[in-house]
């Protein structure tokens, strides 16, 4: 052997893979030994593409662990993967071959203590502040008085009872239950859903628009809470047209949901408490002011009613106002028949003065002026008459042109529409001829295949072929046990008919053959 050989040592018996081979053993490796596991660590670089769903990484101070959680799977999880939060995931370790990785496949997802909860929270808070959710700007006034009120909350518990339990004491109202869950992983989506579904009704529609809502909820640990400060539901409250009341948990716990809300309640009962005011209350208010209104119009019509008097006491008597008035009438009456007199002797001077210079010549002169106007006019009257004669005669002689070419046409057209009549009625004519002895054959036709079917199903016919009628006191039989019971029978044949006595009975002669009865009915 030449031991400076430079040539391939052999493998030997060792096996050989392919890359999808070895891939797919580690990844039963991995899904064997790893099935379910809690993973606790600090959620980094949070990755949200458009297919919905989320890639992210938990990490601590020595490694790094990619994740990811499916679309379908993220709706049912309480807490969502945010960077920066320390978490506790569950889920499964498998591969991903394609990239020569592996992963842990998130299931659920829980922060990792009550501290990684508040931090959370804090970020949360600090990032809607910033956005100006929780500006006071924006907050809008609670009605004084609502006429139907909205509650969101759960329909089961003690809260809903406590608000309408002191709305019934303090001022009886409306109420629009929409009932949601108040905790775990579908609370924050029925609630955001309950608010928008109550700004979404129409103002005088079916339902009625509550003025104000109100989202409550009894007391609870931080994570029992926890709904109320997602930032879902905090942008459905901020985003709500319907002043909102939040009344979530006990007077020291507060969400997130309270600083986006117009009021905040201690609890559920002083929320019920802000939204309307104490009825009894208000009825003294009313009373209250009614007996002061009564009173300051009293009070007035007597001021001004005394005012009046004294006014009424310095001014002069009517009889003193009238004193002058009525002596200066006395003295225009007194005049009135000198003035009378007076003016009828002007007006007579007058006439006279005007009577004097009318002159038998004047009115001559005016009747001949009168007479040439009057013959200008006739003449003027005689060119229109006859100026519109010839235009008449003229249109006439038109229109007598005209007639000679319109008359034939008119013939020409009458004696089309007769030929064509005079064809129509020709081709009616003969289809008339033509039409009876079609008719004819057809009915023809029709009878003698109604007289085959007689012929062939008559009750003769029948009888004929072997079948016969049995009757029982002339009533037609067609039970075995009407026959069994009868005490005689008879049964018609094609050649007469035959009387058969019961069983004990000896045989009757027959009777004299008959003659078929004609018109028999149907056998059934």
């Amino acid at each position: 052997m030449d031991l400076l050989d430079d040539s391939p040592t052999p493998s030997g018996n060792k096996p050989e893979f392919t890359v999808s081979e070895l891939s797919g053993a580690v990844k039963r490796v991995i899904e064997g030994e790893f099935g379910l596991v809690r993973v606790r660590g600090e959620v980094g670089r949070v990755s949200r593409p458009a297919s919905g769903h989320v890639y992210f990484a938990l990490k601590d101070d020595r490694a790094s662990l990619d994740a990811v959680t499916w679309k379908g799977q993220l709706s049912k999880m309480q807490v969502r993967p945010e960077e920066g939060m320390e978490v506790v995931a569950t889920g499964r370790m498998t591969t991903f071959p394609g990239q020569s990785k592996y992963q842990l496949i998130v299931e659920d997802m829980a922060p990792a203590g009550a501290g990684a909860l508040m931090a959370m929270l804090e970020k949360r808070k600090a990032m809607l502040a910033a956005e100006g959710l929780f500006d006071a700007a924006r907050k809008r006034p609670i009605p004084y008085l609502p006429q139907v009120i909205g509650v969101v909350t759960s329909p089961s518990g003690a809260v809903i009872r406590d608000i309408l339990h002191r709305l019934r004491d303090r001022f009886p109202r409306h109420v629009l239950i929409w009932p949601v869950a108040v905790q775990g992983q579908s609370c924050a989506g029925e609630v955001a859903a309950a608010i928008a579904g109550f700004n979404a009704l129409p103002a005088g529609g079916p339902i009625p628009r509550p003025d104000v809502i109100i989202v409550a909820r009894g007391g609870g640990s931080l994570e029992d809470l926890w709904g109320f400060n997602e930032e879902i539901v905090v942008r459905a409250a901020a985003g709500s047209l319907i002043p909102l009341i939040s009344a979530v948990g006990h007077e020291t716990d507060t969400t997130l949901i309270d600083y986006a809300a117009d009021l905040r309640a201690p609890t559920p009962t002083a929320a019920a408490e802000l939204a309307v005011p104490v009825r009894v209350d208000l009825l003294a208010a009313t009373d209250g002011m009614g007996a002061r209104m009564s009173r300051a119009l009293a009070q007035g019509m007597g001021a001004r009613g005394q005012r009046l008097r004294d006014l009424a006491r310095a001014l002069p008597r009517a009889e003193r106002l009238l004193e002058g008035p009525r002596q200066g009438f006395d003295a225009k009456v007194l005049r009135l028949g000198g003035a009378l007199g007076l003016m009828v002797a002007n007006k007579a001077g007058a006439y006279g003065r005007v009577a004097t210079r009318l002159r038998g010549d004047a009115l001559r002169a005016l009747v001949l002026r009168k007479a040439g106007m009057l013959r200008e006019m006739s003449a003027r009257l005689e060119g229109r008459v006859n100026s519109d004669a010839d235009r008449r005669k003229m249109h006439l002689h038109l229109q007598s042109a005209r007639l000679p070419n319109a008359l034939s046409r008119l013939l020409a057209d009458a004696g089309r529409r007769n030929s064509d009549a005079r064809s129509k009625l020709a081709g009616l004519e003969s289809r008339l001829h033509a039409a009876p002895p079609v008719q004819f054959a057809r009915l023809q036709q029709r009878l003698d295949g109604l007289e085959r079917m007689r012929a062939t199903l008559g009750p003769t016919e029948t009888l004929a072929r072997g079948f016969a009628i049995v009757r029982v006191d002339g009533r037609v039989v067609t039970k075995a046990a009407d026959a069994q019971n009868a005490a005689a029978l008879d049964i018609q044949f094609a050649d007469g008919h035959a009387q058969i006595a019961p069983a004990g009975e000896g045989p009757k002669p027959a009777p004299k053959p008959t003659k078929p009865i004609i018109g028999q009915g149907s056998l059934f």
